[in-house]
């Protein structure tokens, strides 16, 4: 389990305190432009290098020589700069970017540096001792169930200029099913995905993903909603079993191009899988799908951990931890909601 994380000159994060994180679900919140995505980014980097380095079967143990240009790589593939360096905070002068994780298991333990002239090389000063064994999963704003076919491949011997996160989601959306009857868990957790979209993900050998619908036979997942093909995207990720080893699930704004009634059953599926032992990180600024976190909660109680980004002088100056949404003292997205509640009255007392 990851316990902390610590950055120091990491884009808008100065110097702010480490975030504690929970063995179950781990929320950050705040308005566009705080470094949300960031955050997630950086941890996403940094495990999924060992967990790919781990699943490599010529992989020896951790050394430094080998993780300094695969720390790099990773970084530049999922964040995209132009140069390492350009990830530290733009400050007059040389700085240098660190960032730590502190995992139960010391021996995962991991803190890099580079400073703001780096092109593609980090520093390591805390060498993980072993891979992790965990699989890490990073779910993007979008869809990829109608760019999934040739992509990974085409990611690999062309430059595009997409996010390596996508090309990794690729790869665990094509991975096989679980061979053999469904479990009760992953039937539960299947079964209101397939409801709502009214059939099961079908994966052609032609490359091709398909909903299959009872009656009507398959339909092109170009010809699917792009809400349900987000769910279509869960839904596949979860029978062959990737979202079922217990490792970790990072998710920037599951909400998007969701309707409410959508949002609730993505809550549902986020609190089922933390519950199950996933290690849950979202960022997010929809109020309505942290309400309905919430109440989940309150029904099943599970760790979990909010995070509120405050921005100060266009830098994060602080970072509020709390174990419940209503302890958080800056949610913009709450002050927003009661700001429109106020006009209303206004307007209907004029």
């Amino acid at each position: 389990m990851l316990q902390r994380l610590s950055v120091k000159n990491l884009t808008l994060f100065p110097d702010v305190a480490p975030l504690e994180f929970s063995e179950g679900l781990n929320i950050i919140v705040g308005e566009n432009g705080t470094g949300k995505t960031h955050l997630l980014k950086m941890i996403y980097s940094l495990i999924a290098t060992s967990a790919e380095s781990g699943r490599n079967p010529n992989a020896s143990s951790p050394t430094k020589t080998f993780l300094q240009k695969a720390y790099a790589d990773k970084l530049i593939g999922v964040f995209k700069p132009d140069a390492l360096g350009r990830l530290a905070s733009r400050k007059q002068g040389r700085a240098r970017c660190e960032a730590t994780l502190t995992f139960t298991d010391q021996a995962l333990n991991v803190a890099i540096s580079f400073a703001t002239n780096a092109q593609s090389d980090v520093q390591i000063e805390t060498l993980p001792q072993q891979w992790d064994d965990k699989r890490a999963l990073y779910l993007p704003t979008r869809e990829l169930m109608t760019i999934y076919p040739g992509l990974v491949s085409l990611y690999d011997s062309h430059f595009l200029p997409l996010e390596e996160t996508w090309r990794d989601t690729c790869i665990h959306l094509g991975m096989l099913p679980l061979r053999g009857r469904r479990s009760e868990a992953i039937a539960n957790l299947i079964a209101p995905l397939e409801e709502a979209m009214g059939g099961k993900v079908v994966l052609e050998k032609s490359g091709h993903f398909y909903l299959s619908i009872p009656g009507s036979g398959k339909m092109e997942m170009y010809l699917v909603a792009e809400g349900l093909r987000k769910l279509a995207m869960l839904a596949q990720l979860i029978s062959n079993g990737v979202l079922q080893e217990h490792g970790y699930l990072f998710w920037d704004e599951p909400e998007a191009n969701l309707n409410p009634k959508l949002i609730r059953l993505i809550a549902y599926v986020i609190h089922a899988l933390a519950l199950n032992g996933v290690q849950v990180f979202i960022a997010t600024h929809s109020y309505f799908l942290l309400k309905e976190l919430e109440l989940l909660a309150r029904t099943q109680p599970l760790p979990q951990q909010y995070f509120a980004l405050v921005k100060e002088s266009g830098v994060v100056g602080q970072i509020e931890q709390a174990d419940t949404l209503t302890n958080l003292e800056h949610l913009v997205t709450l002050e927003e909601e009661l700001a429109q509640y106020d006009r209303e009255m206004e307007l209907s007392n004029a």
